[in-house]
């Protein structure tokens, strides 16, 4: 048969009709429909984490929607993966870190305790822009937790307290009770934060920019630390 190609290829992977029919909703969906910032990879500074500063007060200046909230992703000893959405606690602009909080005995703060090395990424669709950052991770400081957990709102502080992250559920009624219980907790100590609450930092050793062309024609920024400082390159998208 030559070159010849056969277009059946054994594969029924998504073939069945709301399969594809789902598939032609979600490409005919808008993708990139701008406009877009601009981004000059020749003009970013010398350091990632200037360049993600610049890239997040753009977003909160644009009105992004929570532009603060990333892709968490860990792996466990048994090398499987897992990735879930979390809000951005805290920056060092200086030296690319950042903060994320979770219980210690969630799922994540398993994973972290056998491996402490992550990745975290922002999408801003709005903007076209993606920021990932790969590293090791390590716990900060009680105190630091402690800030970070008084300064939520009550809402928040409540919900830290019903507990048993991940843990099966029985039903609205469970839930209730606990929320219940855990709303009566806050208000009697205001100041009191829960037992494994923790406040982790991922210190990038990579941090990468991806700026979307609607063209097409994207561009993509890595940074590398070495040593002290950081090497730059430009990679194909």
């Amino acid at each position: 048969m030559g070159g010849e190609q056969r277009e059946d290829d054994g594969c029924t992977f998504g073939t069945a009709p709301e399969d594809r029919a789902l598939l032609a909703r979600t490409r005919a969906a808008p993708v990139l429909a701008g406009p877009l910032p601009e981004f000059a990879p020749e003009d970013a500074p010398d350091t990632p984490g200037l360049l993600f500063a610049r890239w997040l007060e753009r977003a909160l200046d644009d009105g992004v929607p929570e532009p603060h909230v990333m892709t968490l992703g860990t792996a466990g000893a048994d090398g499987e993966p897992s990735a879930r959405v979390l809000m951005l606690r805290g920056i060092d602009i200086a030296d690319c870190a950042c903060a994320f909080a979770s219980d210690a005995d969630s799922p994540k703060g398993r994973d972290l305790a056998a491996n402490p090395r992550a990745a975290l990424t922002w999408y801003w669709p709005a903007h076209g822009r993606q920021i990932r950052m790969t590293g090791p991770v390590d716990v900060l400081g009680a105190g630091a937790a402690r800030r970070d957990y008084l300064g939520r709102s009550a809402a928040a502080r409540t919900a830290g307290f019903t507990g048993r992250m991940s843990r099966p559920l029985s039903g609205p009624a469970e839930y209730e009770r606990a929320r219940q219980a855990a709303q009566a907790l806050v208000e009697d100590e205001p100041g009191r934060v829960p037992d494994g609450h923790t406040l982790y930092r991922l210190r990038a050793r990579r941090a990468e920019f991806f700026q979307a062309d609607p063209r097409r024609f994207h561009l993509r920024v890595r940074y590398t630390r070495t040593g002290d400082g950081w090497t730059r390159t430009l990679l194909w998208p």
